[in-house]
């Protein structure tokens, strides 16, 4: 594969993941990269509330959970209010236990 399209690749999906790719990271640049801005998400240690965040933020937030997840997560939010407690993620269509589970650390009410 060329350089030019492994370049739009890597950009690509670095992207998708909400990270930014400086211009001088090129690999035909022949400059030393520049400093990465931060990515999107959050940073280590941070926890994203499941009461007030949106889907796109869950999804990027969650390991193992998808924007379809995510949304299903809102949506169960908005139909029947506020999460008590974390575990109450469990009740939500498509969030079984052991997702529940890895997704702790990343969480808060």
């Amino acid at each position: 594969m060329n350089t030019g399209i492994k370049t739009l690749l890597l950009a690509l999906s670095l992207a998708w993941f909400g990270a930014s790719v400086p211009a001088a990271a090129a690999p035909d640049s022949g400059k030393a990269p520049a400093a990465a801005a931060p990515a999107a998400a959050a940073p280590a240690g941070d926890k994203i509330s499941i009461n007030t965040a949106s889907a796109e933020d869950l999804a990027r937030v969650m390991n193992g959970v998808g924007l379809k997840k995510a949304q299903a997560i809102v949506s169960h939010r908005e139909e029947f209010g506020p999460f008590k407690s974390l575990d109450d993620l469990r009740q939500v269509p498509g969030m079984g236990g052991s997702l529940v589970e890895r997704n702790l650390s990343h969480l808060m009410l």
